[in-house]
């Protein structure tokens, strides 16, 4: 399940990405492209920048809530998570040695 939000993460995120590249930082965008920035209307290209500005919104909006969604099929996500590193079954012990006695019998 992880998977398929992680490809529908991947598809929001690239049309997310086209979505803001189309636009125009300085409001023309698209429809000043086809003549949009007079009077002239071509084929409903006036209402192109809020199209645009909507379409942003919405897919960041959704973006967001696929991440949130994903997070709750992560496996392990709703228990305790173990650690290799802390399993002691596989592990082989080493036997440790104290340190040899390092006191002077000479002064007793």
């Amino acid at each position: 399940m992880f998977t398929v939000f992680l490809v529908l993460i991947v598809i929001v995120a690239f049309l997310l990405v086209v979505v803001i590249m189309v636009q125009n930082p300085k409001g023309g965008g698209l429809s000043s492209s086809f003549g949009g920035g007079g009077t002239q209307q071509l084929g409903g290209v006036k209402k192109t920048g809020d199209f645009l500005d909507k379409s942003t919104w919405a897919l960041a909006t959704v973006l967001i809530l696929l991440i949130l969604a994903s997070n709750l099929t992560i496996e392990g996500a709703g228990g305790v998570s173990e650690s290799k590193a802390l399993d002691t079954e596989d592990t082989t012990s080493i036997p440790v040695t104290p340190p040899a006695s390092t006191t002077d019998d000479t002064n007793n």
